[in-house]
């Protein structure tokens, strides 16, 4: 289906700029006040959304007497963590297959830290009484194109051999819980994956931290980290923290720690929603189990179903500008979202005249290894944690408690990890930059179009030990 045909295009008539998560919620919290004058804390938290929040929440959990404080320069979960598709995964490390590339000595270790993590996630959920419709639905991974078939029966087979219970699904068992014509199989798997109202989650884990004393000011741009003696000075445009700990949960935006910058690239990445469907809808595309849905491609798409029925739709299209800018305007690209909308379309053809109501995107931190990574400064008493590239929702909390565990000098079974220690192989300068970035995704785009096959660009990245899909 071409996505710039009328048909297609009829379906965004109606599709508003923006994010379908944040418009008009009752349960967004009040705002908070700007910084102004002099502060101190024992610890300051650069950054509003999921890092920044675990940090401060596990902080105080781990000992109550500390005073700890958050900046965000926007408002809470205005970046990522309010925009992504809510996708909760029990990987750390963006997927099995990539996990076992990068750490094959650590992936069952990762692949038990992982479910731990998502476990304690749901009891945080629970513990504090989180609204943020939390389901642990299970993912599924369905093949679109034959060649995608036996890459994910090898994937299930692997990580059922390290305790997972991954079942593999003929394209009649596929199509018997999500009726798509472009289905050919897949896998599911039942508890790896929960679903959630990715605002929600930032909001309730906002008013998590409040109630224990958490201090946090919006619209608080941080300048500047100085070194103070035994203490760190974080600059605003209003006033100044003296901080005997600082922890960054910055994300795509420009670290603090200039060393860290090359390491990391912002990537956009775009959504649509539409309206919720009708039970003759539902009917049509079956889908009681309202599984995660992702495929099976390099370039891919995920969706889900949302608390009022409605589908929301991402992925495919990743999209560098040069020199790493970001900008407001680079969220409004019609050109994907009609991409987006035609390969809607395709997936289910029942749907036809369905509306999209939104159309939006955001800014992933992307990393030459496709997960997280750690690193201190200033004597230990800045540390750092990026490179989630938009598999971080349930990744973020590990996240913040290794950085916490690197901040308060403890030594862990997580900081010992090869994940922790070793960094990603940086990007290079600009424009060099680009140009490697552009043959990459031109490299995906033919190995797509290609049945899989990948051409000798791409197999010697493999070989550095740098990777990339959608």
């Amino acid at each position: 289906m071409d996505e710039r045909d009328p048909n297609v295009l009829r379906h965004l008539a109606d599709a508003q700029p923006d994010n379908w998560w944040l418009d008009d919620d009752p349960l967004e919290p009040t705002s908070h006040p700007a910084l102004v004058g002099e502060r101190s804390a024992d610890l300051c938290v650069v950054g509003g959304g999921y890092t920044g929040l675990w940090t401060a929440l596990l902080a105080k959990e781990r000992d109550p007497g500390r005073t700890v404080m958050v900046l965000e320069q926007a408002e809470t979960g205005a970046g990522a963590s309010g925009r992504n598709g809510g996708f909760c995964s029990a990987s750390l490390t963006h997927g099995f297959t990539n996990g076992l590339r990068r750490f094959p000595k650590e992936i069952a270790t990762l692949e038990r830290m992982g479910r731990e993590n998502l476990d304690a996630i749901e009891a945080t959920i629970a513990r504090y009484g989180i609204d943020c419709d939390f389901e642990r639905t299970g993912e599924l991974l369905v093949a679109v194109k034959p060649w995608q078939l036996e890459h994910l029966a090898d994937e299930a087979e692997l990580r059922n051999q390290m305790g997972d219970k991954v079942q593999v699904l003929d394209r009649d068992e596929v199509q018997a819980k999500v009726h798509s014509p472009t289905y050919l199989g897949g896998t599911f798997d039942p508890d790896g994956t929960a679903l959630v109202d990715p605002a929600r989650l930032v909001w309730g884990l906002e008013r998590a931290c409040l109630s224990l004393g958490v201090e946090i000011f919006e619209h608080t741009r941080v300048t500047s980290l100085t070194d103070a003696g035994d203490q760190v000075a974080l600059t605003t445009p209003y006033g100044q923290v003296l901080a005997r700990r600082v922890a960054l949960g910055t994300n795509a935006f420009p670290s603090l720690i200039r060393s860290a910058r090359r390491y990391v690239v912002p990537v956009y990445d775009y959504q649509l929603a539409t309206e919720p469907l009708s039970p003759e809808q539902r009917q049509a595309i079956g889908w009681e189990g309202r599984e995660g849905i992702s495929d099976g491609g390099y370039q891919f798409h995920y969706y889900r179903m949302t608390n009022d029925g409605s589908i929301l739709w991402g992925g495919w299209d990743a999209i560098y500008h040069f020199r790493s800018k970001m900008a407001r305007e680079f969220e409004d690209n019609p050109e994907t979202h009609a991409r987006l909308a035609g390969h809607f379309l395709e997936t289910f053809p029942q749907l036809e005249g369905i509306r999209f109501t939104h159309a939006w995107s955001g800014a992933i931190d992307t990393c030459s290894r496709f997960s997280a990574f750690w690193g201190t400064a200033m004597g230990g008493r800045v540390a750092y944690v990026l490179g989630y590239t938009g598999l971080g929702v349930a990744a973020t909390r590990f996240g913040a408690l290794t950085m916490l565990d690197l901040l308060d000098g403890r030594h862990t079974e997580r900081t010992e990890l090869a994940m922790v220690r070793r960094k990603p192989i940086p990007f290079p300068p600009e424009p060099l930059r680009y140009g490697l970035i552009a043959a990459t995704t031109k490299s995906i785009e033919r190995a797509e179009a290609n049945g899989g096959k990948r051409n000798a660009w791409l197999r010697l990245l493999d070989v550095a030990g740098v990777g990339f899909d959608s």
